[in-house]
């Protein structure tokens, strides 16, 4: 049993006796299925705290020659596996952590030299009839010199794959050597039975150095089928604050809300942590401070500062995630900042519809702390006032939410293109920011009768609140935005789903830098 070598299965033993376990080892069958298959080399990006390590570290004591871990997984899900038996502790498997070789900027040098030294000691320590390389031989000479002697291969286990990349994100030279360490490691090899890495990142776009354009990738906006163990399930959570007298619904609401494909995941380390401590507030800060969002919020492109507030809102972003170009510094639109948002964890995508959003409370409050700072002036001052709003609203007290509407326009000014719809309608969240305590998340453009609405909110179940059906206009008129919403029956859906409705007109003229709003309630007005 060695460090990098067939290593034990310690680390997985630990997370076994954890007081929060779920158990992902399904993952298994799914691996095992793939071995030596032009399939086997994959790489599942996914943010911190979500389960990353843990899954290594499980791979690594199902496979590992080094360990006996048929106690470990006793009664685990992968052993239901028709081929959990045929794999379990028999193969060759080498595990690297990158990060433990790159503790500063000063190993950058000399960290691809360490891993191989350090790995091709233990390989000669583990294979000592194995002949045709030295200590001081490259790892992938020695990988092949031990396939050709003894047949068998390799899997490998590597985590935090991209810390380099990370690290150094501007220094394409280092970046560029380890990427060419990679490809030689991995491409074309008969040693390897199966690579597994995982990162932050996706791995394909790293200008035109694709090194390792070998791997299918899964990751937050593509989990292909791997989505449940990114990290827990709706179910899984459900079954935990049962078992720990935890409040499911505020949960929910403060850590649900990550989109893969068609599940709801939730963060693991947040979980684990509230149903550890019993204590809803964001657990984000353990290992990420507000400071990394801001500089990629800050950043100068158009749209981007409309979008933030679109989302803080409640709102979604449509936004292109294909042009990103995969690393932390080429960007060139406001979607490619986005997009790397959505994979450190700060957003998710609904790829349904092409959007991002916040996802939940936790991720929110982590929004609020980077723009309550100088360049996001009055956007703090313009949802506090966001409860007033709301309550002139249902009052059908049209001038005083015209006035509240203009107030923000006019403190968020220096920060929105004021000049069409879609300005309008970022205010329109702003400005309807308390909403989220009597409503679900916005809908935007609802199909209904012969048009769309441009923002409706539904009560939440247990609100007697009525429903709000918002239509906007540029230099025209609150009046015909009332009539539009009759006209076009935007309201028609809504009525199968709740009593009263407010149709709320808003309009902004160019000339007189006034709103106008006109309420109607289409049944009775609270």
């Amino acid at each position: 049993m060695g460090t990098y070598v067939n290593p034990g299965n310690a680390a997985f033993r630990e997370a076994l006796n954890s007081r929060i376990y779920i158990d992902k080892t399904k993952l298994i069958l799914y691996t095992n299925s793939i071995l030596n298959t032009t399939q086997k080399n994959i790489c599942v990006s996914r943010p911190r705290r979500f389960g990353k390590s843990m899954a290594a570290d499980m791979l690594v004591a199902y496979y590992s020659k080094g360990c006996d871990s048929a106690g470990l997984f006793a009664g685990q899900k992968a052993e239901e596996g028709t081929s959990f038996r045929s794999h379990l502790n028999r193969h060759n498997v080498l595990r690297l952590d990158i990060q433990q070789f790159l503790e500063s900027r000063r190993d950058l040098d000399t960290f691809i030299s360490q891993i191989e030294s350090a790995v091709v000691e233990e390989l000669m320590e583990e294979f000592p009839a194995c002949t045709g390389f030295q200590a001081d031989s490259r790892l992938k000479t020695a990988l092949n010199k031990i396939y050709n002697q003894t047949g068998s291969g390799f899997i490998f286990i590597i985590d935090e794959w991209d810390c380099v990349l990370r690290l150094v994100k501007e220094c394409k030279e280092i970046q560029k050597d380890y990427l060419d360490f990679l490809r030689g490691l991995f491409k074309g090899q008969t040693y390897v039975d199966l690579a597994y890495m995982t990162g932050i990142l996706p791995i394909k776009k790293y200008g035109d150095h694709s090194a390792i354009n070998i791997f299918d990738e899964y990751s937050m906006i593509s989990p292909k089928n791997l989505g449940e163990y990114f990290g827990f399930t709706e179910d899984e959570v459900r079954e935990q604050c049962a078992r720990h007298e935890v409040d499911y619904s505020e949960v929910q609401k403060w850590y649900d809300g990550y989109c893969l494909g068609n599940l709801h995941i939730y963060n693991p380390k947040s979980v684990a942590d509230v149903l550890t401590w019993n204590e809803f507030r964001s657990y984000w800060t353990g290992t990420e401070t507000y400071e990394a969002l801001k500089i990629y919020i800050d950043m100068n492109f158009d749209g981007l500062k409309e979008a933030v507030a679109m989302m803080l809102g409640n709102g979604r972003c449509r936004i292109n995630t294909r042009k990103f170009q995969n690393d932390m510094t080429t960007f060139k639109t406001k979607d490619d900042v986005l997009t790397l948002l959505i994979h450190l964890g700060y957003l998710t995508y609904d790829k349904n519809t092409d959007e991002a959003f916040i996802p939940n409370l936790e991720i929110s409050q982590e929004f609020m702390n980077a723009v309550d700072e100088p360049g996001w002036d009055g956007l703090i001052q313009s949802l506090d006032q966001s409860e007033e709003l709301l309550q002139a609203t249902w009052n059908c007290d049209e001038n005083a939410v015209a006035k509240r509407i203009a107030a923000i326009h006019n403190e968020t000014a220096s920060m929105l293109k004021y000049n069409n719809e879609n300005s309008l309608t970022c205010v329109i969240l702003m400005a309807y920011y308390s909403a989220k305590a009597y409503y679900m998340n916005p809908i935007m453009e609802l199909p209904s009768g012969k048009g769309f609405a441009d923002v409706v909110y539904l009560p939440k179940r247990e609100k007697s609140v009525p429903a709000l059906v918002v239509e906007l206009k540029w230099d025209r008129s609150a009046e015909g935005a009332i009539a539009q919403i009759k006209e076009k029956g935007y309201a028609d859906w809504v009525k199968g789903y709740t009593g009263d409705i407010l149709l709320v007109g808003v309009n902004y003229s160019k000339e007189t830098k006034e709103h106008q709003c006109r309420i109607e309630a289409l049944k009775c007005c609270h």
